[in-house]
């Protein structure tokens, strides 16, 4: 028989968790629910006439449909561009052992510490100086190298899991380092490359400040810029359309979030890899 203590200890976690769980909710229902009124307002409230013309009015190339491709080509790129230098850079850091391995490591951690607005008035006089304002590519590899320090503590931690005999296993058959990383590391780690670059992919999908200041061409502006397009001036805001196209915002991050849970399950495929 439970005590009159436990239970009322189970009493208050479930009311936390109730709580938890309605700030969580709220927010979402409002996208939801403002998404489909035409007299959407700040307040969550069930739409008297339900309509999709939100949708309609957001839904064309120049204000959704561009901007989504292009933060779909920034976010793509900065993920395929980290999660590959993050294994570089994490093999050897991994496999080696060395005195500098430690202070290397913390010292991209405090790298990473930096604030983004800290760096960007030397960044812009950068990319001015280099000629790259408004060139997509060259925030793509901005965006990855901002990404890169977390990442590569990801990755190496991740990469001290594969067993070392593997490699060697095919060290003796012939194969070089880099052979070795390509067919026995990456394969094994596939899932938690995956981890990483949804992390990568993330982050710079979300990233509002970056391409703001670096593309100026509206043709090159992500959806995290483009949104900005509903906050009208003085204090006016298209609550409705912006209930809709963050629904539609949201759309590509669930679809990967799907694939990657499915495609590549959450563990580590060593079972029968080392015989003991």
């Amino acid at each position: 028989m439970a005590s009159p203590r436990r239970g009322a200890g189970r009493l208050w976690a479930n009311v936390t968790l109730i709580v938890v769980g309605a700030v969580f909710t709220l927010p979402l229902a409002w996208v939801v629910l403002a998404s489909i009124d035409s007299a959407a307002s700040y307040q969550v409230k069930l739409p008297t006439q339900p309509t999709f013309d939100n949708f309609t009015a957001v839904l064309t190339p120049s204000l959704t449909l561009i901007p989504l491709l292009n933060s779909l080509l920034l976010s793509t790129g900065a993920g395929v561009v980290t999660v590959v230098l993050s294994v570089l850079a994490a093999y050897p850091l991994s496999r080696y052992r060395s005195r500098l391995n430690g202070p290397f490591l913390y010292g991209i951690l405090f790298a990473s510490c930096l604030p983004i607005t800290a760096i960007m008035v030397p960044v812009y006089s950068l990319f001015v100086q280099l000629r790259l304002i408004n060139q997509p590519w060259a925030v793509a590899l901005f965006l990855a190298a901002s990404s890169l320090p977390m990442a590569l503590w990801m990755t190496k931690n991740f990469m001290d899991s594969v067993p070392t005999s593997l490699e060697e296993a095919a060290w003796v058959d012939g194969a070089s380092a880099m052979k070795a990383l390509a067919t026995i590391v990456v394969p094994l780690m596939r899932p938690a490359l995956s981890v990483v670059f949804v992390f990568v992919f993330l982050q710079a999908w979300g990233n509002f400040f970056v391409p703001f200041v670096l593309l100026y061409s509206p043709e090159w502006q992500p959806a995290a810029v483009s949104i900005y397009s509903f906050f009208g001036q003085y204090g006016t805001v298209a609550y409705g359309r912006l209930a809709a196209y963050s629904l539609l915002y949201s759309v590509p991050v669930l679809g990967l979030y799907l694939l990657v849970t499915r495609g590549l399950g959450g563990t580590f495929a060593l079972s029968g890899a080392v015989k003991g």
